[in-house]
Parts: C-alpha cells; sequence; structure tokens
C-alpha cells in the first residue's frame, strides 16, 4: 500500500464484545496521584497539550502513537530515556503474529484467527495456561492484521515462520549504523523499533526524549485522567491529554521492590536484559495503582516457563544477557563498561555462589538451575535471593575457548577477577552484592572435589554429565555469571480496550496501558506489544 493509500486500521472495530466489558464502564472510585482543582485546569496549568499522550517510546508506545495518528489524533510521546526504542531496540527482532500472514503464505502455512486462540488457551501449556482469554481474543483476532500493519509502515521481516506454531519470525537490523545502540548483527529489534519511530514521527507524533512520567493527573470530579507530569532533567512539564493517556512504560523488572511483590527471592542482585540502556522500572504501574489499578495475570510472572528469567552466556560483565553482547563501538559501552566472555562451554568451568560451593549442575538451562541459583546462600543476615554467581575456571579453559580474559572482554570493576591461586582469588572476589568474603580454603576444596569427579567421569554431587576438564592450572579466574531477568509477565488489568482497571472492577477513564506494564497476556517477543499499542491508540483517539 502506498503512503497515499488510505490508512488500515483495526478492521474488527466490534471485537469488543457486550459480554467481554460488562461492568466495566464507570468511572474511577479512587485516586491518589495529583487532581485539577478545577474543570480541568486552567491553560496555564498545563505546559503542552494533545489529543493522546503516550508514556514510553518503545514498541507499543510508538504502534499506539501510530495508530492515534492515523485516526486523526495528536499525539506526543514522552521517553525517559535519551533516544527510542526501549527493550525492542536491543532485542532479537521476534514478532510473534499468526492468524494468516502474508509471511505464513510464503511459508506454506495455513493459519486463521482461531487456531491463534486455540494455540494460546491451552490448559496443558504453562506459558498459555494463565492468559486472559479475553484479551487472547483480540490477540487473535488483530495478529495477520498487525502484521501487514507494521509491514505497512516499513518494517521488514526475515522471510521465515519459526517456531512451533510457525507464527514466529524476526526483522531486519535497521541499516543506519548511527541509528543503533548495538550494532552486534543479531540485534534485529532496531529494524522494528526505528521503522515504527520513522513513521510515527512522519504522521505528526511529537516525541520528547529525557522526560520521565512522574505521575498522573485526574480531573477533581469525575476521576478521569487528563494528563500527566513528567520530569525534564530536573524541570517539571505537565502536559494535557484532551482523550486519553497511555502507559506504555516497559514493565518492571528492574525494580526490586516491585518485582519482589512476585518473588521474594529477586533481590538486586540479578541484572535486567536490556539494560543498561532500558530499565523497565514500573514507573506506569506504581502511578496507575495509586489511582486504585489491579494487577492482573500475576501468576504467569511465577510460573516456571518462558522467558522471565535466563542464564547469563557471557560471563565477567555485569549485563551478560544471552542474546544481548554489548560491544566497544555501542554509543553507550561505557555504561556497560565489558562485552563478556561468550560462547562458554558449561563444561569448562564450575559454578559457585558467594560461599565458594557448587550448588548445582553447570551445563543446566532449566527452572531446577534457576531454582538453585535463587536458593538460600548460607548468610544469616541475607536469606532471601541465592547471591553473586561465579564462573571459576582456568588458563587451560581460557586456551580451550579462545578467550582474551582482559577489558574490554570483561569487567574488573567487581565483575571479573584473575589470581595465581585459589585462595588469593576468593580474597579478591568483591561485588556490591557479594555480601559475605569467599574463603580461600573452602573454594580450594571445592575445586579439589571436582577435580576428583573428573578422574571417575561422574559428578557424585550434581550429576553434572561426564565431568570432562580439571580446573588446575593458574592463573585462576573468577567471572560474574549470575542469572537475568527478562520478560515482564504480569502488569495492570486492562479490558479488551486496553483500558486500566482498578480494584472495584470499573474503568479508570481516560487512562490505558500496553505493552509489558499490561497483565493478561504474558508472550515473549514484540508481536503483542505492537498489537494492544494498536487497540489503545485507536480507542484513545476515539474516546470523547
Amino acid at each position: 500500500m502506498s503512503k497515499d493509500s488510505k490508512k488500515r486500521s483495526i478492521s474488527r472495530r466490534d471485537f469488543v464484545r457486550q459480554g467481554a466489558t460488562a461492568g466495566l464502564s464507570g468511572a474511577a472510585v479512587v485516586g491518589l496521584a495529583a487532581r485539577e482543582t478545577d474543570e480541568g485546569g486552567s491553560q496555564e496549568q498545563w505546559d503542552l497539550t494533545a489529543d493522546v499522550v503516550i508514556a514510553g517510546a518503545g514498541t507499543s508506545g510508538l504502534s499506539a502513537a501510530i495508530e492515534a495518528g492515523d485516526l486523526g489524533a495528536s499525539v506526543i510521546i514522552v521517553e525517559a530515556n535519551y533516544d527510542c526504542g526501549g527493550h525492542g531496540i536491543v532485542s532479537g527482532g521476534r514478532v510473534n503474529l499468526g492468524g494468516g500472514t502474508s509471511r505464513q503464505r510464503r511459508q506454506g502455512v495455513e493459519d486463521s484467527a482461531d487456531a491463534v486462540f486455540e494455540y494460546w488457551t491451552r490448559p496443558n501449556n504453562l506459558q498459555s495456561r494463565y492468559t486472559d482469554r479475553d484479551l487472547t481474543r483480540v490477540y487473535a483476532d488483530l495478529s495477520a492484521e498487525t502484521f501487514e500493519w507494521m509491514v505497512e509502515n516499513g518494517v521488514e521481516f526475515l522471510d521465515e515462520a519459526i517456531g512451533p506454531d510457525r507464527r514466529n519470525g524476526r526483522t531486519v537490523q535497521w541499516p543506519v549504523y548511527e541509528e543503533l545502540i548495538t550494532s552486534y548483527p543479531t540485534r534485529l529489534g532496531s529494524g522494528l523499533v526505528r521503522a515504527l519511530e520513522k513513521s510515527a514521527r512522519a504522521k505528526g507524533t511529537e516525541i520528547l526524549l529525557l522526560h520521565r512520567m512522574t505521575d498522573l493527573v485526574q480531573e477533581a470530579d469525575s476521576k478521569r485522567v487528563i494528563g500527566l507530569v513528567t520530569d525534564n532533567e530536573g524541570r517539571m512539564v505537565r502536559i494535557r491529554a484532551n482523550k486519553g493517556v497511555i502507559l506504555a512504560t516497559g514493565g518492571h523488572t528492574s525494580n526490586v521492590a516491585f518485582r519482589r511483590m512476585f518473588d521474594p527471592r529477586l533481590t538486586e542482585e540479578y541484572q535486567t536484559a536490556g539494560e543498561p540502556y532500558s530499565e523497565q522500572t514500573a514507573d506506569g504501574e506504581v502511578a496507575a495503582m495509586k489511582l486504585g489499578a489491579a494487577l492482573w495475570g500475576t501468576a504467569s510472572q511465577t510460573m516456571e516457563a518462558g522467558n522471565w528469567i535466563s542464564k547469563t552466556a557471557h560471563i565477567g560483565c555485569q549485563w551478560g544477557y544471552s542474546s544481548l553482547w554489548w560491544q566497544p563501538d555501542s554509543p553507550i559501552f561505557d555504561k556497560a563498561r565489558a562485552s563478556g566472555l561468550s560462547n562458554v562451554d558449561w563444561q569448562n568451568v564450575i559454578l559457585v555462589k558467594q560461599t565458594g560451593r557448587r550448588f548445582h549442575d553447570e551445563t543446566d538451562a532449566g527452572h531446577d538451575f534457576f531454582a538453585a541459583c535463587l536458593s538460600y546462600s548460607g548468610d544469616p543476615i541475607k536469606k532471601n535471593g541465592g547471591g553473586p554467581i561465579w564462573a571459576i575456571f582456568d588458563a587451560d579453559a581460557v586456551r580451550r575457548q579462545e578467550w582474551d580474559p582482559t577489558p574490554p572482554n570483561v569487567d574488573p570493576a567487581g565483575y571479573f577477577f584473575g589470581a595465581d591461586t585459589l585462595t588469593e582469588l576468593a580474597g579478591r572476589i568483591y561485588n556490591p552484592n557479594q555480601t559475605q568474603r569467599m574463603q580461600g580454603g573452602v573454594l580450594e576444596q571445592t575445586l579439589a572435589r571436582y577435580n576428583t569427579f573428573v578422574d571417575q567421569g561422574v559428578d557424585a554431587d550434581f550429576g553434572k554429565p561426564s565431568p570432562r576438564y580439571k580446573i588446575q592450572t593458574p592463573p585462576f579466574y573468577a567471572a560474574w555469571s549470575t542469572p537475568i531477568l527478562h520478560d515482564s509477565l504480569c502488569g495492570l488489568r486492562v479490558d479488551t480496550r486496553c483500558r486500566v482497571i482498578d480494584l472495584e472492577e470499573e474503568v479508570i477513564e481516560g487512562l490505558y496501558c500496553v505493552g509489558e506494564a499490561m497483565g493478561g497476556f504474558p508472550q515473549h517477543g514484540l508481536g503483542r506489544c505492537a498489537l494492544f499499542g494498536r487497540v489503545a491508540g485507536a480507542y484513545a483517539a476515539r474516546s470523547a
């Protein structure tokens, strides 16, 4: 479709069944955020005004902006970061959208909206077991259409239909080097986000960078959300929303206090995928909860399935998420500090807690492994959280792996250490999350016992398959290898129009939520973000 052609809008405008929204149309009755003292506030009380105001310039926020703009609404996006993209721009660009897309047809895949719905409501799959069925129906009905909408807005896809459902595919990396956050070739998500950003700007969206949302504003009488407040490097900016505010703030995994509501073990030592570029601070959830908003689908956040946590793939650096490899040519490498040692053969290392003791089979990457990582480390002061995990290896492992254990590959400022003896190595290990010193004698005992397992070919403690290499040749190394948190799989309760719902099951008028801040549809990847972003953008633009 050419740029001059009529823009596609959501085709199933009547997908919101009467039954799906029964009892969800009232005004909010609880509000703790800032409120206006008169009818919407005078013009002088607002610094800026738009029909639709969106918090967050990631995949979901940009999608909402495009859809709202196509329906004639003026749009302002506020973004806390110095650039657009959120988690999407440093992702692998995976988009799960099916139901009969052009991509699927080229691959000879037959699919339908009903098949999508059935797949994402299966009772025998943990990732789909806890979905909100009404939201799942919306996703199923709009899945194929959203894929074509993305293509029309400049997103290019690899010609593939992958995964067990044949609905997954990846975007093509953005070609403009200067607009990449990281240039590693698997950072395909740049092609999705930059294309959506380009389309949104071309259609009139104003994007305010370095504007972090700090509060929502309600009308005094109706309690309708009529705007938001941002912090622009110490300057307060108040922005009026004539039609609606959309929260696209990106989830909660970086907020330690918030994430521990779902799992008390997730203390401060666990970093988040996407950092240090993109944090998931729970700003949207917290602001909405001050107005009485309810959380939704919280079981999904603690289910032992999906991508809520992952084994680090790049050891010896603070942020070692499996598919994100920070390279020195990244514009934020000063924050990342190290790329990490990659392509780890776990036969080359052992993993120990801060006590210096092994705790599990190093080759495992399942949820039993994560449970062992998060288990009590023996610290009488800090009983929650498993503490730092260290990969211990020697000069022989470095040679076999062809690693260069020097900066910028490793981060000696608390995340990588080397020494000629194990006792010296243990004494050097220091990290802000290391609540007790590792004892050299304990580490020596651990290595001595492990080396006997190599001789015997059997790991008598944890069942590591055929332990292969002794760790005995100096220098010895300790590399940060603590698991990384990823998806926010629950969030605010919304109805099928993405309107936020409060604890009394009433709509908070004027407030919408999408992306990882939204609960009820715990899918990994960027498909759900774009799809529900469109839904919120459309309904916000059409609201009175």
